[in-house]
């Protein structure tokens, strides 16, 4: 039976669970006032709406929330890729009426598996290209345009039913690192830091947004915490006038596990001013996870929180206010369900199609792609590798994974030459050509040796020309990949970029 301070932590925790069923430690902590449960692809199938509806019977109240962005980063068509636009693509496209109707759409989507919480729009600006974790997550290097369409997407976010959650906060969008697997250090200019980087996440706030997501990130002008544990940095949002629910960025990832740990992590981010735990995806200890990590993770939190509630070092008013917080969120989704208003036509597709552009003249049209693809391996954000994204653009045709960062020099011109040799356009798939040197340098001697061939890149588009016809697409989505072999096969024609981007 939990007792009344384990029940006050639950109020407070969000965790993720293995499994498309609900397990039984789930169900019972639900009963006792689990605020809710977090949806990553492991727990997506065809019956997801009955594991919502279990989960919302366990508890009317639960927030359910679903990592679930458009473009690169799905939860819900994790199998097969997203069909909806990136942050990227609508930044590229600039229409703020594209944006709001994928918030729109995006929130319909959620809705239909009976989730209530989509942890988007990315806020953050991304202003190092190096960005491993970022990167077409964002609508772009450039504060206002991020801000405009994040205030977009926010509004039919919400106006679609459901709670929309701006991250990550106080914005991630200049690091090289990734804080699933470190602690990065933001070193700018504070004056820089606060004009470009904390612009968008004023606007949301200043639009209604309902929750905000923190990062696991140190800015050194505000402390040596990390963001999450950062009083001082989570106060802002206060002094902003945010009354709603800040929401911590996955406690198990490395920046936190890996230094204060789980249970005295969940403590100080409590204590920082954070109203919602999330405790995230039980597999990202990757091969360590144990059959009963979600469990473990759970319980390593909770008791973090109720050992600092007994020694006096968290204040039981400050858990009280946060619980508070997330039970006004859960009222105000519950006063909503009634359906939204019909939404406007959508067409995911036209807008990727007014996105995607080409560079260094068009290519010939072809009859049939042959794809070697040298993406960089995937991360615990970003399914970078996925082959959904091969196969869409492939087709029929021939389809070929190289691991540039891996395979010898001579191995990787052996698979040039397989490719060329076959039926069909060869298109180099790559999504990092700017700062993976591999990747370029496979671009370069595939030219030598495939003239005719094309780069298709789904990553941020190249600021050095490459020496190939290039795709960019900024998604590594299949509705991405699907647009660029339409390109490719001469069903559509693509904009001509002028400028490699600066």
């Amino acid at each position: 039976m939990t007792d009344e301070l384990e029940r006050l932590a639950n109020g407070v925790l969000w965790p993720g669970f293995f499994g498309t069923t609900a397990p039984t430690w789930l169900v019972d902590e639900l009963h006792d006032g689990l605020a809710g449960v977090v949806y990553f692809g492991q727990n997506v199938g065809e019956g997801l709406p009955a594991l919502s509806a279990q989960i919302l019977d366990a508890n009317p109240d639960a927030l359910i929330g679903v990592d679930e962005e458009g473009g690169s980063v799905t939860r819900l068509e994790s199998a097969t890729g997203s069909t909806l636009p990136g942050a990227a693509q609508l930044g590229a496209l600039d229409d703020v009426v594209a944006s709001e109707r994928t918030g729109t759409e995006l929130a319909r989507r959620v809705r239909a598996v009976g989730a209530n919480v989509v942890l988007g729009p990315v806020a953050d600006v991304n202003t190092d290209p190096r960005n491993p974790v970022i990167g077409v997550r964002s609508f772009g290097s450039d504060e206002a345009l991020v801000t405009r369409h994040v205030v977009a997407t926010v509004d039919g976010i919400q106006d679609g039913g459901v709670a929309a959650c701006v991250k990550h906060f106080p914005g991630h969008g200049d690091t090289h690192l990734d804080s699933h697997h470190a602690l990065p250090e933001i070193a700018l200019d504070v004056d820089e830091y606060e004009r470009v980087h904390l612009e968008p996440f004023r606007a949301a706030v200043e639009a209604g947004v309902d929750a905000i997501m923190t990062a696991h990130i140190v800015v050194p002008a505000w402390g040596t915490q990390p963001a999450t544990l950062n009083p001082r940095v989570l106060g802002m949002l206060r002094e902003w006038g945010f009354q709603g629910v800040i929401i911590t960025d996955a406690l198990d990832m490395a920046a936190i596990r890996e230094t204060v740990g789980l249970g005295g992590g969940a403590a100080l981010a409590l204590a920082a001013g954070a109203d919602l735990l999330c405790i995230g995806n039980p597999t990202n200890p990757g091969d360590a996870a144990l059959p009963d990590q979600d469990r473990r993770d759970f319980l390593a939190a909770r008791d973090g929180i109720v050992a600092a509630l007994r020694d006096g070092s968290l204040s039981r008013e400050r858990v009280e206010e946060a619980a508070a917080r997330v039970s006004a969120l859960a009222a105000k989704i519950r006063a909503g369900e009634t359906a939204p208003e019909e939404a406007p036509a959508y067409d995911a597709a036209e807008i990727v199609r007014g996105a995607v552009s080409v560079e260094g003249g068009a290519p010939e049209i072809a009859d049939a792609l042959a794809v070697i693809d040298a993406r960089r391996r995937s991360t615990l954000a970003v399914d970078s590798a996925a082959s959904y994204v091969a196969d869409a653009l492939a087709g029929e045709g021939l389809r070929v994974r190289l691991d540039v960062a891996a395979r010898p020099v001579g191995e990787q011109d052996a698979v040039i030459d397989e490719v060329a040799a076959a039926t069909g356009r060869t298109v180099v798939l790559v999504d990092r050509p700017d700062t993976e040197p591999a990747q370029r340098a496979l671009i370069e001697r595939t030219a030598l040796r495939d003239p005719g061939a094309v780069v298709v890149n789904v990553g941020l588009p190249a600021r050095e020309p490459l020496p190939l016809p290039t795709i960019e697409v900024g998604a590594a989505s299949r509705l991405g990949a699907q647009t660029a072999r339409d390109a490719l096969l001469g069903r559509f024609r693509p904009r001509q970029r002028t400028t490699a981007a600066g």
